[in-house]
């Protein structure tokens, strides 16, 4: 059980520090110029949906059985990966 509190506790503070990532593109983007303006909302639209689904994510392991939890864990590790990977190549393009 403490596996699966740790695990969904530091999934939910990368999902803390994805919505900082957001508000700060959001600050950003309310500064650009048009075009640039449009870039950015696209991509923040892009990480909004990536964090969407994070959470989706992070909803369905809490809601997990802890026999489940066992099985399901090496899913969402895949999945995780996945979208920490995409979050992140997005956000790299406004470094």
């Amino acid at each position: 059980m403490a596996d699966k509190d740790d695990y969904i506790a530091k999934a939910k503070a990368r999902l803390d520090q994805w919505n900082a990532d957001i508000e700060k593109l959001q600050a950003k983007a309310a500064e650009a110029e048009a075009d640039a303006k449009i870039e950015y909302e696209k991509q923040i639209k892009e990480l909004r949906e990536q964090r969407d689904e994070a959470e989706a994510k992070l909803k369905e392991m809490r809601e997990a059985s802890d026999d489940a939890w066992a099985d399901m864990k090496s899913g969402f590790d895949k999945a995780w990966d996945s979208m920490s990977g995409a979050f992140e190549k997005a956000m790299a393009r406004f470094r």
